[in-house]
């Protein structure tokens, strides 16, 4: 049957090619069946040696069950209050229940000596103070619902204090008093009023310091007023604030496009986001110019056991990351998704998460963390 096959081809070779070599193309034809076998081989060697790696561990089922339990239930839930708030947002159909009045809220200067307050409408009166210095580097804090700076905010607390091991510095919290603790969706309507005063006192900052000086931060809500600030900062100035960083920033009710997109890439020179708690409270979808996505699109982080935990991870794995010596706690890897990156399968372009930003690279980045502090796992690729 064999030489049957190989006359037959001889013959069709003679009869159609005019140059044609015979026993040249006998040869190919029998080096290239002996490479399609040879690399089936090697491929089922792998297989079987990848089996142990292919194999779900005892975590990575733990994690799943975990998953399953504690979050896709709220994922669901979540998803409906969404729908719901942005049918309200595409038709005008909800309101806040106050605007907000800017002379109740505050700029608060915190120093190791007090916390000094100065109205939002006032700004001026903050940025010529005796206790804010124009030598120095300033961050702006926003945290989201239901928190202001007369509570036990630990957010608040914990970034201060990461940042006060880096010297001085004009660390400023804005005190959105009763204004984020409405019902979440008027909460979410006033977003946008609160950036804008923001986004003012800002365009008169930049009079005083340079603006390469300025970083805006924000936490949930805070996350969506920080990028309306830097809208309406490019909007007054022409150029943009060189950096704002979104920690699990607000899911229901914004959508890209939408009078509540949120905070969105453009709104200064480098957006970095953190997304802890995927899909409920923190948005899913990458929205800043590199976003980072510790354990994956995974809704509930290690260690965790309810969504404010989660929720919560993004700011407390930022803080970890300010101390010194803890730049690189947090190395991310351009991926597709957590499950490619632990089997070995993304590019090797990596990026730093947190403080020290890397600002050269763009894209989603995936990596793990630890269930418990220091939660950092460096580079571990």
């Amino acid at each position: 049957m064999k030489l049957l096959s190989v006359s037959l081809l001889l013959v069709l070779c003679s009869a159609v090619v005019t140059d044609c070599k015979p026993f040249e193309l006998v040869s190919n034809i029998y080096s290239t069946v002996s490479d399609v076998v040879k690399a089936k081989l090697r491929i089922g060697s792998r297989l079987i040696s990848n089996v142990p790696v292919l194999l779900p561990s005892f975590e990575e089922i733990s994690e799943f069950g975990k998953q399953t339990i504690l979050s896709y239930p709220l994922e669901a839930i979540t998803a409906g209050i969404h729908t719901f708030c942005s049918a309200a947002v595409a038709t005008n159909g909800t309101e806040p229940l106050f605007e907000p009045d800017l002379s109740r809220m505050n700029y608060v200067l915190m120093t190791d000596s007090g916390n000094y307050s100065y109205s939002l409408d006032h700004y001026e009166e903050l940025w010529n103070s005796s206790f804010f210095s124009h030598q120095l580097n300033t961050v702006v804090l926003v945290t989201g619902w239901l928190t202001t700076i007369n509570d036990a905010n630990e957010a608040v607390d914990a970034l201060y204090k990461a940042y006060r091991t880096r010297g001085t510095i004009n660390f400023i919290v804005i005190d959105t008093a009763s204004h984020l603790n409405t019902l979440y969706t008027w909460s979410s309507f006033n977003t946008n009023n609160l950036g804008e005063s923001l986004g003012d006192g800002l365009a008169k900052l930049v009079q005083y310091v340079p603006v390469e000086s300025i970083h805006l931060i924000g936490h949930s809500l805070g996350a969506h007023i920080v990028g309306a600030a830097g809208r309406r900062f490019q909007e007054l100035k022409g150029f943009n604030l060189p950096r704002i960083t979104g920690l699990d920033p607000a899911n229901p009710c914004f959508n890209e496009g939408e009078s509540l997109s949120g905070l969105s890439r453009g709104d200064a020179d480098l957006v970095d986001v953190i997304h802890s708690n995927v899909r409920v409270l923190g948005k899913r979808d990458p929205i800043g110019d590199i976003d980072f996505y510790p354990n994956g699109l995974n809704s509930i982080q290690p260690g965790c056991y309810t969504i404010i935990c989660s929720h919560s991870r993004a700011w407390e794995y930022y803080a970890e990351s300010v101390y010194p010596g803890n730049e690189r706690n947090f190395i991310g890897v351009k991926c597709n998704g957590l499950s490619a990156l632990i089997s070995g399968l993304c590019r090797r372009q990596k990026a730093v998460m947190g403080y020290a930003v890397s600002n050269n690279v763009r894209g989603n980045f995936f990596l793990r963390v630890n269930s418990d502090a220091p939660f950092g796992r460096k580079d571990v690729y």
